[in-house]
């Protein structure tokens, strides 16, 4: 089982995933994309640590900034539920190493997602219902985001919108609206 949850910034989209995985199991492996370039990003990194040390479910902590791809083929066939939180802070880190290997980078996170077997969540923020950004990089984050959720949201058996803490099925089956606090 493939689940998509998109949402703006500060939507509620992680605590969701969490939470309906934590319901569904006890132990969890929890891939994350974020680094910590500056002190508000490390902030908010050890936020969502203290959100998950509290949650009720176990996560064993893979930090994974590129290779996401090569994570999940290891991963595939697991029996605990995989999230990956987050699809545009990967994003933006390939873009930021190399925008040219983007292309190849999509494609091989692509065919893992694919080929996956086990219960996998993929966090992605939905980034393209604002105005157009002026910068040539920052266009080109919102094109391959939007491109990337939408070619996730078609592998993907359930694909939920997340916006002020409440989601909204968009494929697949509905799932329970509390979120949690």
């Amino acid at each position: 089982m493939i689940h998509l949850v998109l949402g703006g910034a500060r939507s509620g989209k992680s605590r969701f995933a969490e939470t309906q995985i934590a319901r569904a199991s006890l132990q969890g492996i929890y891939l994350a994309t974020a680094t910590a370039g500056d002190d508000e990003m490390s902030a908010r990194i050890a936020r969502h640590q203290r959100d998950r040390a509290e949650a009720s479910c176990q996560w064993q902590l893979i930090e994974a900034p590129l290779d996401l791809a090569s994570q999940l083929n290891a991963l595939s066939g697991e029996t605990r539920p995989v999230l990956i939180d987050c699809l545009t802070l990967w994003l933006t880190n390939h873009l930021m190493a190399d925008p040219q290997k983007m292309a190849e980078a999509r494609h091989e996170l692509l065919t893992a997602v694919a080929d996956f077997r086990g219960q996998l969540w993929l966090v992605s923020n939905e980034v393209g219902s604002g105005i157009v950004p002026l910068g040539e990089l920052s266009r080109q984050f919102v094109d391959e985001s939007g491109w990337l959720n939408q070619a996730i949201a078609a592998i993907a058996d359930r694909v939920t919108l997340v916006v002020a803490g409440l989601p909204l099925a968009l494929k697949g089956i509905a799932v329970n609206a509390e979120v949690g606090a």
